[in-house]
């Protein structure tokens, strides 16, 4: 995301007080210049005015993203951080998203009723196998002709890439940024077979930008 763009959505998480803690602010404008995450998703909800919603939103950038690219859609995260939450809460109140709510949800046990689009990042790997089922068949249920599902996720598919992958998301876990370490990173092939099953066409594309990992931009959608 260009600097400029980025340092726009960061100052929504700066502190009320000059010496509060600047950590969701600095790691706002790090994830938004060197991730291509964002502006991939942007990209596939552009066409779409369906109501979105972000599961394991984390502090709520989606939102902000999806604001300055101009894509004016009703927006819900939900997380099973409840201090990200808060800090998302906080930041779109600062930047004016009057159409963005947020409430902590344990995605391991529930999911929330919603018809629309869905976007779900970075979160697959949390889940077991079973889980990861059930939630993809769940999520394709959601979507309301127009809508589309956005997945970003690591594949298993044993390059050196997923192996980066995994020990990246195990160093998040130690550094407590992820409150939970990953337990299973989904196979191409499961996800093309359930959107198949549903009649859904989809895309995947790289998603990785220049980093080094595996991540890949999963799209799908009714004809």
């Amino acid at each position: 995301m260009p600097g400029a763009r980025a340092q726009v959505i960061a100052r929504a998480f700066l502190p009320d007080w000059p010496l509060g803690n600047r950590y969701h602010y600095y790691y706002a404008q790090a994830k938004l210049r060197s991730d291509p995450l964002y502006p991939g998703v942007c990209e596939a909800l552009r066409d779409t005015r369906a109501p979105v919603l972000d599961l394991g939103c984390g502090i709520g950038l989606l939102a902000h993203a999806l604001d300055q690219d101009g894509i004016g859609v009703r927006y819900f995260g939900v997380d099973n951080d409840a201090r990200k939450i808060a800090s998302a809460r906080r930041a779109a109140a600062r930047a004016g998203l009057l159409d963005a709510g947020f409430e902590t949800l344990d995605l391991s046990k529930a999911l929330p009723p919603h018809r629309g689009s869905v976007a779900i990042l970075d979160v697959m790997q949390f889940f077991e196998p079973a889980r990861q089922v059930a939630i993809v068949d769940a999520l394709v249920g959601m979507l309301d002709p127009g809508a589309v599902l956005v997945i970003r996720t690591g594949l298993d598919d044993g390059s050196p890439r997923a192996r980066i992958t995994r020990a990246g998301d195990f160093l998040a876990r130690g550094l407590r940024w992820m409150n939970a370490a990953p337990r299973h990173y989904p196979e191409a092939a499961m996800l093309r077979a359930r959107f198949e099953a549903a009649g859904l066409r989809s895309e995947f594309t790289p998603l990785y930008g220049d980093t080094p990992f595996n991540n890949w931009r999963v799209v799908a959608w009714r004809e």
